[in-house]
């Protein structure tokens, strides 16, 4: 059966919006209709080839949907289920998920090599992010779907997959942000506008958000932030203005390029926390000097998918939907069909907008 989909020919090409062909789910497989998917950074650097995956490509990693059929063994999730896809399924038995850091599985990008559909010209198809989400429907792993909590509207339920628990995890999981603590977040985004609204459910007391376009200040206040600085050669002098002289306890940086990490890390008060969350190239070079390291005694770490466990994670972020405290909407800065996707990586590079999503 033929569907619509957004391929990546080679890296550094534009996205084609055409037709795949998508086998029947086989053993512990499910196949997936879309409801909504997210358009994340994450895609764009998969596409100019900051992260390495085989192409030809369908990409997208943030998705929702309704399963329409499942493969033999799958007993989690029946035909007719509402599932958030999960493109870092862990293998349960390697070493960093014998340690529970199941974020940090070995395996789990092992089905980015496979060839999981072709195109109606009979070319092999390798799954993005292991799900394909930038299609109308795809087939996935039975490891890779995850049911949808309950409360949460399917279509909003794609961006639990990607920003929402990255961000919310960067501030709960990696920085530990305690209750009346400041925090920094750089780049308003979708995963900045998730920590923003995490640090306000951490308790946070002072939320300043950080990015390159002004026009950004109103999707960043309404997230939770209570102040608001264009990053400039000033910013991190501009944060310890905001903050008495000191620096935030915590500066959450979303953005991956050299200059905001240098800056987040610049902008943390002594004994301070920085994670980093953002995905740079290899270009993207920062340095420090030894005496800076021990005279201020802060922490930078780096952080990947929120350090969250998405089986643990969704139904303590499905608690903060229902309670009001978390709102997926207001990630959301437009909603456009598979045919807007390229357009929407153009915006992403033009630094404009919080979270595309595709609504099938």
């Amino acid at each position: 059966m033929a569907v619509r989909a957004a391929v990546l020919p080679a890296v550094g090409s534009p996205l084609e919006i055409t037709g795949i062909e998508l086998p029947d789910p086989g053993p512990g497989q499910v196949r997936v209709r879309l409801a909504a998917a997210g358009v994340c950074h994450s895609d764009l650097s998969l596409s100019d080839g900051t992260m390495r995956v085989p192409v030809p490509a369908v990409l997208g990693h943030e998705g929702a949907g309704t399963v329409v059929a499942v493969g033999e063994g799958v007993t989690h999730v029946a035909p007719g289920d509402g599932v958030v896809l999960n493109w870092a399924p862990s293998c349960g038995a390697c070493h960093a998920c014998s340690l529970g850091e199941v974020w940090l599985c070995a395996k789990a990008l092992s089905g980015t090599g496979d060839v999981y559909a072709r195109t109606t010209g009979g070319t092999d198809l390798h799954p993005g992010l292991n799900v394909a989400a930038f299609a109308e429907e795809t087939v996935v792993s039975a490891a890779c779907v995850l049911p949808v909590p309950g409360g949460v509207p399917l279509t909003d339920a794609a961006l639990l997959g990607c920003a929402v628990l990255t961000g919310y995890g960067a501030v709960h999981h990696s920085a530990r942000v305690r209750q009346g603590e400041t925090v920094a977040v750089f780049g308003v985004g979708g995963v900045g506008l998730s920590a923003l609204q995490a640090a306000r459910i951490a308790g946070a007391s002072q939320i300043v958000a950080v990015d390159v376009s002004a026009e950004k200040e109103e999707l960043a206040r309404a997230a939770g932030a209570t102040d608001y600085v264009v990053a400039s050669d000033t910013t991190a002098r501009d944060i310890r203005g905001l903050t008495g002289k000191q620096g935030v306890d915590v500066a959450v940086e979303c953005a991956g390029r050299a200059v905001s990490i240098r800056a987040a890390w610049d902008s943390t008060r002594r004994g301070g926390r920085t994670t980093v969350v953002g995905i740079g190239g290899k270009d993207q070079q920062v340095t420090f000097n030894a005496l800076e390291i021990f005279h201020w005694g802060r922490t930078l770490s780096g952080c990947v998918y929120g350090n969250s466990d998405p089986a643990v994670d969704l139904p303590v972020l499905a608690g903060h939907i229902r309670a009001g405290r978390l709102d997926l909407g207001a990630l959301v800065t437009e909603r456009i069909s598979l045919d807007g996707i390229p357009a929407a990586f153009e915006n992403m590079l033009a630094g404009k907008g919080g979270r595309a999503l595709v609504v099938f």
